[in-house]
C-alpha cells in the first residue's frame, strides 16, 4: 500500500498542536523530527549513549511533523489539513511561534513502518488513571484505571498537557455515581476515564466526526460503550441533561465563545474543569466564566498551558 508523506516544517512549541491537526485525517501514523528531543536526552545522566555526533548537538532547524496519509484520500484530506494550519496560526499569533507551517510531500511504501511506528509509544500514567496503547499488553496494578486507546491516538492521549491536566483534576472532583460531561470529547479520553474511576455515565460531545467515531470505538473497546453516548454536537441540545462535572479541553477563543451556554447542563455545586488556555488568554477565560456565576476554585499549569477548576 502506498502513501503520502506530508511533511509541516513548524516549531518545538508548535509541533504537539500541529501533530494533533494531522492525527484529525490519519489512523497510520504521525511522526515528530525534534533535534530538541536528542538534546533532551542526552543531558538525561540517566541515559546512556555509545555515541552522538557532535554536529547534530549544534543543529538548530525546524520541527518536522510528518503524517502518513492513503494516497486516495489526499485530495480530500490535504485541503481540510491545511484550513486547520491557517486556524491554528491565526489563533496562536503572537502567542506561540509554529514557524513557517511550510509543507512538503512524497510517496513512500506502507509495509511494515506503521509495526515499527507503534513500537514508540507506552502507557502514560496520570495519578491512577493509565492510558495505553491498544496493541501493548499491559497489566492493571490494583488501583489503577487502564484505559485502552486505538492506534488512530487522536484528539487527546494523555502525552499533552492539557490532557493530562483535566485528567488529574478529574480524579480530584469526581465522587461515586457522578454524572460527567465533556464538550470536544475528542478521543473520548476523559469520558472513558471518568466511568472507569466510578462515574454513573459520560456524555460526550464534539463537532469532528472523526472524533466521534474515535471516541465511539474507543468506549467500546474499553467496556464502557454501554455507560457513554457520543454525540455529534456543538454542545449538548438538550438542557435538561446535567452533570456534576463538564469538561472542556478546547482552545481559549472557543471556550469563551461557550461559556454562556455551559453552565445551562451543570447542576448547582457541580464542577467545571477547562483546559486548553495559554497564559495571555487566562483573564479572558476566567472573566467569561465568571459572569456565569461560576466561582474559580483552582488553577494548575503544566508548561506553558493552563487549567482551571470552576463551582456552580
Amino acid at each position: 500500500m502506498k502513501f503520502l508523506e506530508y511533511t509541516v516544517h513548524t516549531t518545538s512549541d508548535g509541533s504537539e498542536l500541529v501533530a494533533d491537526i494531522m492525527w484529525r485525517y490519519t489512523n497510520y501514523g504521525v511522526a515528530i523530527s525534534d533535534i530538541a528531543d536528542v538534546i533532551a536526552l542526552q543531558q538525561n545522566k540517566a541515559m546512556y549513549w555509545d555515541y552522538i555526533d557532535e554536529d547534530v548537538l549544534k543543529e538548530r532547524g525546524d520541527v518536522l511533523v510528518k503524517a502518513f496519509i492513503p494516497l486516495d484520500e489526499t485530495e480530500s484530506v490535504l485541503p481540510r489539513i491545511r484550513a486547520d494550519l491557517e486556524e491554528l496560526q491565526a489563533n496562536s499569533a503572537g502567542v506561540i511561534c509554529l514557524g513557517t507551517l511550510e509543507t512538503s510531500r512524497r510517496e513512500v511504501e506502507g509495509d511494515d513502518w506503521v509495526e515499527i511506528w507503534k513500537k514508540h509509544f507506552r502507557p502514560i500514567s496520570l495519578g491512577c488513571v493509565v492510558v495505553c496503547p491498544e496493541w501493548i499488553d499491559y497489566r492493571e496494578k490494583p488501583g489503577e484505571a487502564v484505559i485502552k486507546l486505538d492506534s488512530n491516538m487522536a484528539f487527546g492521549t494523555g502525552e499533552h498537557e492539557t490532557t493530562a491536566m483535566c485528567v488529574k483534576l478529574l480524579q480530584e472532583y469526581l465522587t461515586p455515581d457522578s454524572v460527567c460531561i465533556d464538550v470536544g470529547c475528542g478521543s473520548g479520553i476523559l469520558g472513558i476515564s471518568a466511568v472507569k474511576l466510578g462515574a454513573k455515565f459520560a456524555y460526550l460531545t464534539d463537532i469532528d466526526y472523526v472524533a466521534v467515531e474515535s471516541a465511539k470505538h474507543n468506549a467500546l473497546i474499553n467496556g464502557v460503550e454501554d455507560r457513554i453516548t457520543v454525540a455529534h454536537a456543538n454542545l449538548l441540545d438538550d438542557s435538561n441533561i446535567k452533570g456534576d462535572i463538564m469538561l472542556a479541553n478546547i482552545t481559549a477563543e472557543i471556550l469563551v465563545g461557550l461559556a454562556p451556554s455551559i453552565p445551562k447542563n451543570l447542576k448547582k455545586g457541580g464542577a467545571l474543569i477547562l483546559s486548553g488556555i495559554i497564559g495571555s488568554r487566562l483573564d479572558m477565560v476566567t472573566e467569561a466564566f465568571a459572569a456565569q456565576n461560576l466561582t474559580l476554585e483552582k488553577k494548575v499549569e503544566e508548561g506553558e498551558w493552563i487549567a482551571l477548576a470552576f463551582r456552580a
